[in-house]
């Protein structure tokens, strides 16, 4: 019998009742659309799961009382969401890639002096 999506429920020999996370293949995809934090969402396959996945997070019952193996599921799923919102700000980022530290070093006071420049004209056109 399936509970949901992610979570199915099995029965031993002895008629006790136990859950399992269906599969630990989830996708995790984070975006910026509008505001300040990342939308992030859930798939298996085609179908997307975030519903299920924050339901089982936030139900009154904790699921590691009663999933099996529901924490090494949910570091699997940290990791995986920790790896696309560095994907995602990886993207959004303005500093060129593959630099070595020096140019890195370059680059940064290149950028602080950018935005410093109209601050720096407008006291130099007021003195």
């Amino acid at each position: 019998m399936a509970v949901s999506d992610i979570v199915k429920q099995y029965e031993d020999e002895q008629g006790n009742v136990f859950y399992k996370m269906k599969t630990h293949d989830i996708e995790v995809l984070a975006k910026q659309n509008s505001g300040l934090a990342p939308v992030i969402t859930y798939w298996m396959g085609e179908k997307e799961i975030t519903d299920d996945i924050r339901s089982l997070r936030f139900s009154p019952r904790p699921p590691s009382s009663y999933i099996q193996e529901y924490d090494e599921f949910q570091t699997m799923l940290y990791a995986k969401e920790q790896r696309a919102i560095n994907e995602l700000y990886e993207q959004m980022s303005i500093k060129p890639k593959n630099m070595s530290s020096g140019k890195q070093i370059v680059w940064s006071f290149f950028v602080i002096v950018l935005a410093m420049l109209p601050l720096l004209v407008a006291i130099w056109w007021y003195k």
